[in-house]
């Protein structure tokens, strides 16, 4: 059976380690982003952890259960970092492109914790509130229930759908990389108009395109969707309040 994780005070190390540092849970989580973007995934390892920390491997227990749990905090803390500074203006269709936009690159600025953490549910603060705000811009511009869910769930799997289709590629050595973008000019472009003749017409257009994420472009139409959701619902454009409701909480909390 896994060991209980103690609260964040009954824990807390006042005793720095042998590398000078005091032990937390968000100097692991720093130091488990730095690892991944230094080594990948396997170089996360509970000894590794230990060893640049300079403290028994073990001490990783007293703040999470295992490097399982440990990864999801990390997950968490990419939301997190795309929430910092983030507050709903009251334009509902500017709230939910930043708030994808921003949740794209945080998972971007590391992608192998990324390809680690994008499909998983981790239930803990940061995630909880990045639901909360998306849902409470959907329902505050009008959308009933139903549909506030339906666009919720679309907008947050495509947003990390593609921080992870996209981390992914990031992730690959530069070679590899720098091959598969070459394959656009040296296979499509050359593919004749006898046998490929819609390739062919728009091949200079793809190789522009193909080298970008195509998620600010996805998630505009996913918005124009919702659009047309709101116009066929009824629902109030902009900064409208929705039935039984207040506001939209910005990720501290406060109503905005």
């Amino acid at each position: 059976m896994p060991k209980e994780v103690v609260s964040e005070a009954a824990r807390r190390r006042r005793k720095p380690s042998k590398a000078g540092v005091v032990l937390s849970e968000r100097l692991y989580i720093e130091t488990a982003l730095r690892m991944l973007h230094e080594h990948g995934r396997d170089g996360l390892t509970v000894r590794r952890l230990g060893a640049a920390l300079g403290a028994d491997p073990s001490s990783l227990y007293r703040y999470f259960r295992n490097t399982d749990d440990l990864l999801l905090a990390v997950g968490d803390e990419l939301v997190g970092r795309a929430l910092r500074g983030w507050r709903a203006t009251g334009d509902w269709r500017h709230d939910l492109r930043d708030l994808g936009l921003r949740i794209h690159s945080a998972y971007l600025a590391h992608p192998q914790a990324a390809i680690l953490t994008a499909s998983r549910v981790s239930g803990r603060a940061n995630e909880i509130a990045a639901d909360e705000a998306v849902i409470g811009v959907l329902r505050t511009a009008g959308l009933p229930d139903a549909e506030a869910v339906r666009v919720y769930h679309a907008f947050i799997d495509q947003a990390l759908a593609f921080a992870a289709l996209d981390a992914a590629a990031l992730a690959l050595p530069h070679t590899a990389r720098a091959a598969d973008e070459a394959v656009w000019q040296a296979t499509y472009a050359r593919l004749p108009a006898g046998t490929h003749p819609h390739i062919a017409a728009t091949a200079p257009r793809l190789i522009a395109r193909m080298k970008n994420s195509a998620y600010p472009t996805a998630l505009d139409m996913l918005l124009d969707s919702a659009a047309a959701t709101l116009a066929r619902t009824g629902g109030v454009r902009g900064a409208g309040g929705v039935r039984g409701t207040g506001g939209v909480p910005g990720p501290g909390g406060d109503t905005v």
